[in-house]
């Protein structure tokens, strides 16, 4: 039996990609999270399999937090959306520290200081230490940048999918027969 050749479903399943890829990015630009590292790291990988088309969206590790949101350890925003975001700060599954490392590893990167009630610039250890125990307390909303347009992208090329499938099946069969 020879092998059914799939461009047309290779081309929908692309064109999807493709699409949650750049609303995805759209999202975080509206969002004011546009232009970093999530917003660049934001890509697909599609591998063609004998029998399997296998599709991977890859981001920072941190980009499912901002998708999903987290639970802060006292009070959390209603936008976290208790039913999407499994993350809790204060659960003690998470890396110690990690939270710490990248708000002081962003604070330096944006180069930004706040001022103190006399004027003076805050060290970027104060600011740190505010900034992550604000974010450890109260928890970060949820803005769904990447699981929206995924879902969209689905009912979008939903009846493309199946349409292409027929289609390669058609043109790789001849009276019922594989060529």
């Amino acid at each position: 039996m020879a092998k059914l050749d799939y461009k047309n479903l290779d081309k929908v399943i692309t064109a999807y990609a493709k699409y949650v890829v750049q609303q995805s990015k759209s999202n975080l630009t509206k969002d004011k999270k546009g232009g970093g590292d999530l917003y660049n790291s934001i890509s697909y990988d599609l591998i063609l399999e004998e029998k399997a088309f296998l599709l991977d969206f890859l981001m920072q590790d941190y980009g499912q937090f901002v998708d999903k949101g987290v639970k802060g350890k006292s009070s959390t925003y209603p936008e976290t959306r208790r039913a999407l975001s499994k993350f809790q700060y204060g659960s003690g599954r998470g890396i110690k520290g990690g939270l710490t490392k990248g708000i002081g590893k962003w604070l330096r990167k944006k180069r930004f200081q706040w001022r103190d009630e006399k004027g003076r610039f805050m060290s970027y250890q104060s600011m740190q230490y505010l900034i992550v125990k604000s974010i450890y307390n109260k928890g970060l909303k949820a803005n769904m940048f990447f699981s929206k347009p995924f879902q969209k992208g689905l009912e979008k090329y939903s009846n493309e999918f199946f349409d292409a499938f027929i289609l390669d099946v058609e043109q790789n069969t001849i009276f019922g027969e594989s060529k």
